[in-house]
C-alpha cells in the first residue's frame, strides 16, 4: 500500500527522506550463494552521487554504503534479506524552513500534502531523487545476478536541451565510454555542446531536460509475463517511477507509429540459439516476452523543477506568493539519471529472470 516496494521474486523496498538521517533499501529474494561484490555496489552509488562535477548538485555526499544483513562471513548471500544503509552526511533541513507553507511549482509538495495531510518539506522527502540511492544499491545486486546469466545493461545520455548525440553502436558501447565525459554522453562532440548548455542554463538560474537511452544485451528469449505483466509494461512502470521521468518507449516507440507494417515488422532469420530478427524495431520484446534480441528503450526526463529565479505560486492559505529558491540542485538530471535507469532495468529483468527460472524448474520436475 505504501508504494515503496517493487518486484515479486526479487523484492526491493526503499526507505528514507532527502534530509533525514539516512536512506537505503531492503532486498528480499536475492538467490543464495552469490559472491556479493560490495565494491561494485559502492561503484554504482558513486556514479549516482551528487558533487561529481560542476554539472550536477553540489551537495557533498560520499554515499558510503553499509550492508547490515544477508551474507555469511565469506560474503555469500544467504537468501535472506539484504539491508543497505547510506547516511545523509550533508543534509540541511533548515534550508527549507521558508518553504514549509509554500507549494513549489512542478514539485510534489501539494500532491503529497493532498494525499497524506502533511509532507516532508525538506527537499521533497520521499519525492526527492535522494530516494534513488536505495534503488541503485539494489540494482547493483540485481546486475550481479544477471551477469551470471550473461546479461549486460548500458545506458547513456542521448539528448539534452535539444542537443542530440550521434547514433551509438549499441552492440559495443560500454560504461567506460559513457563515463568518459561528465554528461555521460558517449558522443564527444554532442557531449561538449551539452556541457556548455548545462553551464549556461545554471548561470541563468534555469534547467534542462533530455533523453536517456538504454540497451540490455544477452537477455534470452522467454522473459516476461503475458497480458498484464508484459516485460515492456514492467519496464515502463519501473523507469517512469524515477523522479523527473515523464516519457518511456521501447524499440521504435512513437517513431514506429509513423511507419507502415511492411516497414516496421522484424523478419525472423536463423540464429545459433533459435530464431533471431534481422532488425529490432520491436526492441527485443514481442507479445510482452523477450525474443532474444537486445532490449532497447528510451526515457525522457523533464527539466529540473527547482529554478534559481523568481517563480509564482501559492501558499497553504491560498495566497499568491513569489518564490526565489536557493540551494544545491541539479541544473540537469540526465548525467545522474543514467545509473538509475540501469538500476531500474536490472531490477525488472532479474525479477522476470527468477520468475522464468521458477517456471522452468517446476516444468523439469513433471
Amino acid at each position: 500500500m505504501s508504494g515503496s516496494s517493487l518486484g515479486r521474486m526479487f523484492r526491493v523496498h526503499t526507505w528514507g527522506e532527502s534530509h533525514g538521517g539516512a536512506v537505503g533499501c531492503v532486498v528480499d529474494g536475492c538467490p543464495p550463494g552469490l559472491d556479493l561484490d560490495l565494491d561494485a555496489v559502492q561503484a554504482a552509488l558513486d556514479r549516482r552521487r551528487p558533487g561529481q562535477s560542476r554539472l550536477v548538485s553540489q551537495r557533498k555526499e560520499t554515499d558510503a554504503v553499509t550492508l547490515l544483513s544477508g551474507v555469511d562471513p565469506e560474503g555469500r548471500t544467504l537468501g535472506t534479506p539484504l539491508s543497505f544503509v547510506v547516511p545523509n552526511r550533508d543534509a540541511r533541513p533548515g534550508a527549507y524552513a521558508d518553504l514549509a507553507d509554500v507549494y513549489r511549482p512542478s514539485h510534489a509538495d501539494w500532491t503529497y500534502e493532498a494525499k497524506y495531510g502533511l509532507r516532508a518539506a525538506s527537499g521533497g522527502g520521499r519525492a526527492s531523487a535522494r530516494e534513488t540511492v536505495g534503488r541503485v544499491a539494489a540494482g547493483a545486486v540485481a546486475e550481479q545476478v544477471l551477469a551470471q546469466r550473461g546479461v549486460e545493461i548500458v545506458a547513456w545520455v542521448e539528448e539534452i536541451g535539444g542537443i542530440v548525440a550521434a547514433p551509438v553502436d549499441e552492440a559495443a558501447v560500454t560504461r567506460a565510454d559513457v563515463d568518459a565525459h561528465p554528461t555521460r554522453c558517449p558522443d564527444p562532440v554532442a557531449a561538449a555542446a551539452m556541457e556548455e548548455a548545462i553551464v549556461a542554463a545554471r548561470a541563468d538560474g534555469d534547467s534542462l531536460g533530455g533523453v536517456v537511452r538504454c540497451v540490455a544485451r544477452g537477455v534470452p528469449a522467454g522473459w516476461g509475463e503475458p497480458v498484464f505483466h508484459k516485460l515492456e509494461a514492467a519496464l515502463g512502470a519501473a523507469v517512469l517511477s524515477i523522479p523527473a521521468c515523464k516519457a518511456f518507449e521501447v524499440g521504435s516507440g512513437f517513431a514506429g507509429a509513423r511507419l507502415r507494417g511492411s516497414e516496421h515488422n522484424d523478419p525472423f532469420v536463423p540464429g545459433p540459439d533459435g530464431p533471431r530478427t534481422s532488425s529490432n524495431r520491436s526492441g527485443g520484446i514481442q507479445g510482452g516476452i523477450s525474443n532474444g534480441m537486445p532490449l532497447r528503450l528510451r526515457a525522457g526526463f523533464k527539466p529540473t523543477a527547482t529554478l534559481l529565479r523568481p517563480q509564482e505560486s501559492v501558499n497553504r492559505s491560498g495566497e499568491p506568493v513569489t518564490l526565489s529558491p536557493k540551494g544545491r540542485h541539479d541544473p540537469c538530471v540526465l548525467p545522474r539519471a543514467v545509473p538509475i535507469v540501469e538500476a531500474m532495468v536490472a531490477l525488472v529483468l532479474v525479477d522476470h529472470a527468477l520468475l522464468q527460472a521458477g517456471r522452468e524448474s517446476f516444468a523439469a520436475t513433471r
